[in-house]
């Protein structure tokens, strides 16, 4: 198990990160938190919600925050899938194929409005999101750690997009909603915004090397027998629930238990509660699950359901084992 020093970096390191993206984001705590979960958790990170809240904003800013290689790649229709993984060309100097790397090969990607690529181009994430990996023409390429997407999306009924299939949203750790910011933080957006571009004002705060090391602090957060019996028990209940046609796959059990191991290091413990993984199921799970027809046309969205099967899965007896 980790020492107490290695929570004690991790904390401060991560406080560093939180304040560096506030100084961007007004008055969005929850999103900024639940993103520096997922990119300790070695997770995906997708931001969902209308145009003009900060989606993209956020994205950069935590890329920004951390000194590493840093792609962005703006999703169009006609962006090819070669675009994103890389392609071999033949180099007239050397007679022989070479390959020129895509834009997937950065420590930080993000993917600006993923779902207005096509599905084949969309398509061309899956094996680097979740293998650390591209295979171009048979030969596998390897992508250095750390490696995260961070990707926005617009809602599916905005005109020229593609919804994301099933198994691309299941790739990502968590989904978030930036939501509409608070009168008070909107009035201080005008104020600090208006002048300049708050992304040209802020440095980095830690490396790539620093993070790798607080993964591994993360991997070393202990998780009870009882606590994954919770987490299996959760995620088992999106399966049964009637008002659900698709629940979340045993990937999203994985997530969610990586993410809460993030989420005590942060907390500064060395230990999981089920607390963590209450407070993380809704970003971990409904972008995973599919509502059903009757739940869809009584107004209950994913997130709704999710939240009711968190009150109403009971509690592990133990908190700590």
């Amino acid at each position: 198990m980790a020492g107490g020093g290695d929570f004690d970096e991790l904390s401060e390191v991560a406080g560093r990160v939180r304040r560096a993206i506030e100084q961007v984001i007004e008055g969005k705590p929850d999103v900024v938190e639940v993103a520096i979960t997922v990119l300790l958790a070695e997770g995906h990170l997708l931001i969902e919600d209308v145009p003009g809240v900060g989606k993209t904003m956020l994205a950069k800013a935590l890329a920004k925050s951390i000194d590493c290689t840093v792609r962005r790649i703006q999703f169009t229709p006609d962006l090819l899938p070669s675009d994103i993984t890389g392609v071999s060309v033949f180099n007239q100097e050397i007679r022989d194929f070479e390959f020129k790397p895509g834009a997937v090969f950065a420590n930080i990607v993000v993917g600006d409005e993923i779902n207005r690529a096509s599905p084949k181009t969309q398509a061309a994430l899956l094996e680097s999101m979740e293998e650390r990996q591209v295979t171009v023409d048979t030969t596998t390429y390897l992508l250095e750690a750390p490696f995260m997407v961070i990707a926005t999306q617009n809602p599916i009924e905005m005109e020229g997009t593609y919804p994301l299939p099933e198994a691309q949203r299941d790739r990502f750790m968590a989904r978030v909603s930036m939501g509409y910011p608070e009168p008070a933080a909107e009035l201080r957006m005008l104020d600090g915004h208006a002048a300049d571009d708050p992304l040209a004002n802020l440095q980095a705060v830690t490396d790539g090397q620093q993070i790798l090391r607080l993964v591994k602090t993360v991997q070393s957060v202990h998780v009870s027998e009882s606590v994954k019996e919770y987490a299996v028990g959760l995620v088992g209940a999106t399966r049964r629930s009637q008002e659900l046609r698709l629940g979340a796959s045993p990937r999203a059990t994985l997530h969610l238990i990586r993410a809460a191991r993030a989420a005590a290091a942060l907390d500064s413990r060395e230990f999981v509660l089920p607390d963590d993984i209450q407070e993380l199921a809704v970003p971990v799970l409904a972008h995973r699950v599919l509502p059903a027809a009757e739940a869809h046309l009584g107004g209950r969205g994913a997130a709704d359901i999710v939240a009711g099967l968190v009150s109403s899965v009971p509690l592990p007896r133990t908190r700590r084992d």
